[in-house]
């Protein structure tokens, strides 16, 4: 490695970049399409039309992946989450599942069978659950169907807007499975409704977008996806023009306090804002709140 001191400028930019994560680089996913709409605003669509953005073992690494990588990303800020095409997501891609099948049948012993099988959940469950876990806001934009795992989906998600063409349905109990990709835990805390959870999760019935506002799944309505999207778009301009660090501190605090007790939320809390408080960020925010100036400009990092 080169001493410090004789690194250019240009060399010392770019190893900067590696370490915070190369926001130039192009995202090039198979099933995955990554836009930059605004400023810090990444707009991430699934994006197999053909299958109404279905579930297949491609689109649950490339989902992955991209989350992983805008994670990092510090020209990320906040992450818009929708589906091309005519459906948000009609689930898993069935055709998948019976390659599964086939592969599952190659082994004799049932020991090995269980292992490979959870093996297979263990890749999808940490797939969606990146949408949680990715330190910027995510706000999804749902039209149409959102089924099965669209709906595990959209729980991970910190925000949820829909059109008024949106439906919903918890399919898995349909196809002989129980949901395994996070909606049975997050559902509940999301509605605060445990008999209504229970009886959409037990009997799989579709429920419309004027169902899913009036119990808390999803936070605003819109005529349609055009409007939807428009709308997902400028939430998302305001999140990222806020200080990247209190945002992004405060989801953590919020995924964290969802299994925790209060005062552990609380003691999570207290560290970050012992860093957040000796901030630039908040030194600057402070000033423009007091002199009612322009909004300030916030660092990267």
């Amino acid at each position: 490695m080169l001493p410090l001191m004789r690194v250019g400028a240009k060399q010392l930019r770019g190893i900067i970049s590696l370490i915070r994560g190369n926001s130039t680089a192009a995202y090039n996913f198979e099933t995955v399409n990554v836009t930059i709409p605004k400023p810090f605003v990444y707009h991430v669509e699934l994006n197999r039309p053909d299958r109404f953005n279905t579930f297949n073992n491609a689109l649950w690494k490339d989902l992955e992946n991209c989350m992983n990588e805008l994670n990092t990303n510090a020209d990320c800020r906040v992450i818009v989450l929708s589906g091309a095409g005519k459906h948000f997501s009609a689930g898993l891609d069935l055709q998948g599942a019976m390659a599964m099948a086939q592969e599952l049948a190659e082994y004799e012993d049932i020991a090995r069978k269980v292992r490979y099988v959870g093996k297979v959940i263990k890749l999808t469950q940490d797939s969606i659950t990146s949408v949680e876990t990715c330190v910027k806001p995510v706000i999804t934009a749902i039209h149409s169907a959102c089924v099965g795992l669209g709906i595990d989906l959209i729980t991970a998600a910190d925000i949820r807007y829909c059109s008024k063409d949106a439906w919903f349905q918890i399919k898995q109990i349909d196809i002989g499975m129980a949901a395994d990709e996070g909606t049975l835990q997050r559902l509940p805390k999301i509605i605060g409704n445990m008999s209504l959870a229970r009886e959409l999760c037990y009997s799989a019935r579709k429920f419309k977008s004027d169902e899913a506002l009036n119990c808390g799944l999803i936070s605003k309505l819109f005529d349609d996806k055009d409007s939807l999207i428009k709308g997902a778009l400028e939430l998302a301009e305001e999140i990222s023009s806020k200080s990247p660090v209190a945002v992004q501190a405060t989801k953590e605090t919020l995924v964290y306090s969802l299994d925790h007790t209060n005062q552990e939320g609380l003691d999570y809390i207290r560290l970050q804002n012992q860093a957040l408080l000796q901030s630039e960020d908040f030194i600057n925010a402070c000033m423009a709140q007091a002199t009612k100036g322009e909004k300030p400009e916030f660092s990267k990092y």
